[in-house]
């Protein structure tokens, strides 16, 4: 079982939105164009959060049938509106998919998998549902390397505070490396693994727009930031400010980086 963590819940579309969720949809690009499957199948996206797996789906892959599962009744509210009744949306856990056995030919997840509270019950979930010789894959940030935005943070939290480092997502979730992906995948009984690094731009206008949504309290780093003294957080944010490569314009590019895996349900 995951430890857990109050600053983990994701619980408001808007502020999860301007904070991560904004890189979102084109990570979720790139991982479909990764898998590179034939139209016409079922999907299902398991932690579809706000939808951006779930609306890309629906734009580049011509589903039969498109659903999303998410514990959040806010975030799927988000999903909805973006959605507008292409994809059939259900509140639920991923360890308790309320879908019958080999029902779906598709399961994915995009950025999720480090918040079920038990992955590998998780994945076992998803091979439930998934027909013989069907698709399972999931991609998550590179918390502990080229999610850069999120790695300068902790860098320069854990640099002020020791104790920042127990909420630090590069040290907390290991499944942000491929070697624990792919040992999750084969233990569930997955054949044809494979793993693939995905990276794309992050490109920030200004500080301003690095550092405000760290201020929307959602997610680890935005709720260590807002249980920060006011004079503690102005330390931080002047700390990340002097360490961000600006360019002369005063934007500032960064890269973010998934890692994907894919596996088949035996047939």
């Amino acid at each position: 079982m995951a430890d857990t963590y109050p600053s983990d819940s994701w619980s408001q579309g808007d502020p999860y939105e301007r904070y991560v969720g904004r890189w979102s949809l084109p990570v979720a690009r790139e991982f479909l164009d990764w898998l590179a499957l034939p139209p016409a199948l079922r999907w299902l996206d398991v932690g579809c959060g706000t939808g951006a797996l779930t609306v890309a789906i629906r734009e580049k892959c011509q589903p039969a049938r498109l659903t999303g599962v998410d514990p959040s009744d806010a975030f799927l509210q988000k999903a909805g509106a973006r959605l507008q009744g292409h994809a059939i949306l259900h509140v639920a856990s991923a360890l308790e998919l309320p879908l019958p056995d080999a029902d779906v030919d598709v399961a994915v997840s995009g950025l999720a998998l480090n918040f079920f509270p038990d992955p590998a019950r998780g994945l076992l979930e998803m091979r439930r549902i998934t027909t013989r010789g069907g698709t399972i894959a999931a991609y998550v940030w590179d918390y502990a390397g080229k999610m850069e935005f999120m790695r300068q943070f902790w860098d320069a939290a854990v640099a002020m505070s020791s104790a920042a480092r127990t909420l630090d997502e590069g040290n907390r979730f290991p499944l942000c490396r491929p070697e624990a992906l792919e040992r999750l995948f084969r233990g569930a009984g997955l054949t044809d693994v494979h793993v693939q690094p995905i990276d794309v731009p992050t490109q920030f206008a200004d500080f301003d727009d690095f550092w405000l949504p760290f201020l929307g309290g959602q997610g680890p780093a935005p709720s260590y930031v807002m249980s920060l003294d006011e004079a503690t957080r102005d330390e931080l944010r002047d700390r990340l400010r002097r360490r961000l490569p600006v360019e002369s314009d005063g934007s500032i590019a960064l890269i973010a980086r998934a890692w994907a895996i894919r596996g088949r349900v035996p047939a």
